[in-house]
């Protein structure tokens, strides 16, 4: 039977009078994700319905006010590596890691990148050998966001030196809690340690843990990357919504901050957010149709330049207030809070959203090259087996 609006709404009710949201919070998650009610664009048996993704706002509407996940403290999870899952894993990865992952009783962080293999994430080194039925691993990878309350990774790791940089890698699901595993905090500019480097010494991974085809790695790591474009710059915003509506709110309050040129910046400012926000809309739609391409890296592009226009704007209009700093503690933080912290933090720390999810750079060349159809840009290294690159 096709579902509609209707048909959502009547699960959810019926689940409501069966569940009580006032119980255990962490009983009522795994119930909800049992019933189908958890994405619903999933398929049965696996926390959905099978239903067209854009039922999802439905969902969320129809469990205001219930026990909620933590997005914050789940993005990587949910955003990147559950898609991945879905795409790549066997029946029994599906059903061992999906459930907890919902739930947040297993946080998930995202193994990619390397002091030498940022950017150009396909040279990275860290070398995966098998052993039997394991895998060793060793390497090192750096701006690791949650990886210090973690219980699983997704990694990438080079399996065979001898072939082109981008056909000699497999993805794995890594055990955060394996012998070998050491995480270290990378201190940012605001004060905060959400990033981590994560050694990985003699780990082992039993094949179990593989997701996808050996060498396979590559195609699989394409689906994390695109999911996770359009998880930081593709979400939902109402109008008004996000860093503009701060912005605005405050330029209402302080009338004596106010300028003619900072009115006219503020105006154009909007209209780009906007545009972002319609934009985000219209992808979410196509998303309903399958896997997320590479318009998610025009997303992400535009709201790492908007976040960064928007936060200066909030600081410049502030005059010397803005200048102060709310808190410079070392602390090991679960989310980033744009919103729960001062315009100096915000200042800063969106510096880093034209690096985090693929730098500004990088996209701009997907853009180009795969929904513009400009032309490739030379690359000697193509064809050349990864270990006679230089490094």
């Amino acid at each position: 039977m096709a579902l509609d609006e209707e048909t959502v709404r009547e699960r959810v009710a019926a689940f409501l009078a069966g569940h009580d949201p006032a119980g255990d919070r962490l009983e009522f998650l795994r119930a909800r994700f049992d019933a189908g009610l958890a994405w619903v664009h999933f398929p049965e048996g696996l926390g959905g319905l099978g239903a067209p993704r854009e039922l999802q706002n439905v969902v969320e509407r129809e469990f205001t006010g219930t026990p909620q996940i933590n997005h914050g403290l789940q993005t990587i999870g949910l955003g990147m590596a559950a898609p991945t899952i879905l795409a790549f894993g066997t029946d029994e990865q599906r059903g061992r890691f999906l459930r907890p992952l919902w739930t947040g009783e297993e946080i998930w962080c995202q193994l990619f990148s390397e002091p030498g293999a940022g950017s150009d994430l396909a040279t990275l080194a860290t070398r995966a050998v098998r052993d039997g039925e394991e895998w060793i691993v060793d390497g090192q990878k750096v701006w690791t966001s949650g990886a210090h309350h973690s219980r699983w990774g997704i990694l990438v790791a080079r399996t065979d030196p001898d072939v082109p940089k981008h056909r000699g890698l497999t993805y794995f699901v890594c055990d955060m809690h394996a012998p070998g595993v050491e995480v270290r905090p990378l201190r940012q500019i605001t004060g905060e340690a959400e990033f981590n480097e994560v050694f990985l010494t003699g780990v082992r991974l039993g094949d179990d843990l593989r997701l996808g085809e050996v060498g396979d790695g590559w195609r699989v790591a394409q689906t994390t990357l695109m999911n996770e474009r359009v998880a930081i710059g593709g979400g939902p915003v109402r109008r008004g919504g996000g860093m503009i509506g701060l912005v605005a709110d405050t330029w209402r309050a302080r009338p004596e901050l106010r300028t003619h040129d900072l009115h006219g910046r503020l105006l154009r400012l909007w209209v780009e957010a906007e545009v972002t926000r319609l934009a985000g809309s219209r992808l979410r739609e196509q998303l309903a149709a399958g896997q997320p391409g590479p318009e998610g890296s025009g997303m992400k592009l535009s709201f790492a330049s908007l976040n960064q226009a928007l936060s200066g704007l909030d600081v410049e209009m502030r005059g010397e207030e803005g200048l102060a700093y709310d808190d410079w503690t070392f602390r090991r933080s679960d989310a980033v809070d744009f919103f729960g912290r001062g315009p100096g933090y915000r200042y800063l720390r969106a510096k880093g959203n034209s690096i985090e999810g693929g730098t500004s750079e990088i996209l701009r060349n997907i853009v180009a090259e795969r929904v513009l159809g400009l032309p490739s840009e030379p690359r000697v290294d193509k064809d050349v087996p990864w270990k006679e690159l230089p490094r």
